[in-house]
């Protein structure tokens, strides 16, 4: 009798002890997901008004032809470099090609530090756009995407910063948010930011 009563205990020691285990290799980025793989950004790097690559983005509001005068938008965009891990780094099992990583998306939030955050009025309107990026688990992956749409230099607020003194600008943190899934289809996410300073800049 008493060797069944040890014999339970013991079991019930074994299942918390699997249970704690199987928790830990959740990962916790993501409410929903339980995927083992863990992804990464590594940096976000922006262009400064002369094009060289920066940690921050200089954004130009608004080209200005020098000859006719005539004004156009153009996107900026950002490079990203992207790395995928396993949350347990001596997997019992190892590694497969199911925890390799599947980029499917990406949304852009603009915040600033003064708390003033209402978009169309404070800040450009948040935007996502599609991805289709592979990260292997153990290696980089470099990717450029759109951070800052035209459309948003013809919005408020950036739509008065053109009409204003060349001097004024307006400093925001871009947010930027990449969802994927693993290969066994288990949703993973990760953040990064990059300082952005929006101007009419002197056109070259």
């Amino acid at each position: 009798m008493k060797n069944a009563r040890l014999l339970k205990h013991v079991l019930e020691a074994v299942s918390l002890i699997a249970v704690s285990f199987f928790l830990a290799a959740c990962n916790p980025i993501e409410n929903e997901t339980q995927s083992a793989s863990l992804l990464v950004v590594e940096s976000i790097m922006g262009t400064d008004i002369a094009g060289i690559a920066t940690d921050f983005l200089q954004s130009d509001v608004v080209l200005t032809d020098s000859v006719t005068g005539a004004q156009s938008w153009r996107a900026d965009t950002s490079n990203v470099t992207l790395s995928a891990s396993m949350l347990n780094p001596d997997p019992l099992f190892g590694t497969s090609q199911y925890n390799d990583i599947q980029v499917t998306r990406y949304v852009v939030t603009y915040i600033r530090s003064d708390g003033k955050n209402i978009q169309g009025l404070d800040v450009p309107y948040s935007f996502g756009g599609e991805l289709s990026v592979l990260v292997r688990i153990g290696q980089l992956a470099n990717v450029r995407f759109v951070i800052v749409r035209e459309v948003a230099k013809q919005e408020e607020p950036l739509l008065s910063l053109y009409q204003a003194y060349q001097g004024d600008v307006l400093n925001v943190t871009a947010r930027v948010d990449f969802y994927g899934h693993d290969l066994a289809n288990k949703n993973v996410k990760a953040t990064g930011f990059l300082p952005v300073y929006f101007a009419n800049y002197a056109d070259r």
